[in-house]
């Protein structure tokens, strides 16, 4: 069998694992993401008879702002399956890596699936990255940032300008003990303001409640993350974004930065598949810069997979702070970045600070 061959029966063995995929269920179908099937996968060879630096991977995302970038790669995959599984015709592409897409609505609903070997990658939250590499024994290693902060301060009212002005009010919030606490909680800090004295922080159980109280006039001051601001802005006239807390971050210009959300592998798929790897990473790359560069066809696409309403993630993905860092870049600015976690918490980063070799490329 020769190589093209060995690909097309490649691709034709995944057809019925990426046919139960998340990713190619529409909005009207079910919301609960299928875990996605174990196969046998045949080995591939490049002409030569080396292995070929491509390989079938498993992964998830999260519902939000972390799996936007991916629109693009995850539409590209289902038409090179669709393809392969064409009878019209000999499929006569050049194929690469293949993907078996999962979308889920919690990080809950994949820690345990990446951990078993269900899952080769995931899109999880950037401290969450870090526990899940202690709690491995450094079996997961982390490939990109992905996200970017997207936590904002919101006023109904021209009150807030800077980070100054936040001094002496109520700001309701949700998210407390985890990260949006911790960045908040630093940035006042940073800019002179006692977080305990200086200003009132409201703490919700949900982002649904803070904006209910912004859209009931108890509060006029929010911490809410996006897609969560586009939703309330719709509902509450005259809401703005009165502070972008990565874009104040960057403002310290301490090398680090406010990030959200990364890309994990297990560090034995990455060993095993180092040119699939970077191919993978090269794909999500392009992915990522045709989302931001096409903010209404992506936007389409995000509500055609179900991840957010297209309406909302067309007003939302600007603010989403979507991006492809790898490398040395990603050290550098995710290291900074949990290392201000595990001041505020070490528990948030799992106790003790990833080592060097958590970093791919880096």
């Amino acid at each position: 069998m020769n190589w093209k061959k060995k690909l097309l029966a490649l691709g034709l063995s995944l057809a019925l694992t990426l046919s139960l995929t998340a990713c190619g269920q529409k909005a009207a179908e079910s919301e609960q993401p299928e875990e996605p099937a174990q196969t046998e996968e045949p080995a591939v060879e490049a002409p030569d008879g080396t292995e070929a630096d491509t390989a079938h991977f498993r992964i998830a995302a999260l519902k939000g702002p972390t799996a936007m970038g991916l629109v693009k790669l995850m539409k590209d995959n289902d038409e090179t399956i669709g393809a392969l599984l064409s009878s019209a015709k000999p499929y006569e592409g050049e194929v690469g890596n293949l993907y078996t897409f999962t979308l889920a609505g919690s990080a809950d609903e994949v820690t345990p699936a990446l951990i078993k070997g269900d899952l080769d990658m995931a899109c999880v939250p950037a401290n969450l990255a870090a526990v899940l590499y202690g709690k491995t024994g450094g079996a997961v290693e982390v490939l990109a940032v992905n996200t970017l902060g997207v936590l904002y301060i919101v006023e109904n009212g021209e009150t807030v300008q800077s980070m100054a002005d936040l001094k002496g009010q109520t700001i309701v919030a949700a998210g407390k003990g985890s990260t949006p606490e911790y960045a908040l909680r630093y940035l006042l800090t940073e800019n002179g303001i006692d977080p305990d004295k200086d200003v009132t922080i409201d703490w919700k159980s949900e982002h649904s409640e803070c904006v209910a109280a912004l859209a009931s006039g108890q509060a006029a001051i929010a911490l809410l993350p996006q897609p969560f601001v586009t939703v309330a802005q719709t509902k509450i006239e005259g809401l703005r974004m009165a502070l972008d807390l990565t874009a104040e971050w960057d403002k310290l210009d301490n090398g680090s930065a406010l990030i959200t959300g990364v890309i994990v592998a297990r560090r034995d798929v990455v060993e095993a598949n180092p040119g699939a790897v970077d191919s993978f990473l090269q794909n999500y790359a392009a992915s990522v810069e045709w989302v931001n560069g096409n903010t209404a066809e992506a936007a389409a696409l995000v509500g055609e997979y179900g991840i957010v309403d297209a309406a909302v993630a067309e007003k939302a993905l600007p603010y989403c702070n979507i991006v492809c860092l790898t490398g040395g870049e990603m050290k550098d600015k995710l290291s900074g970045y949990l290392q201000v976690l595990a001041d505020a918490e070490p528990s948030s980063v799992g106790g003790a600070l990833p080592g060097d070799d958590f970093y791919y490329g880096g």
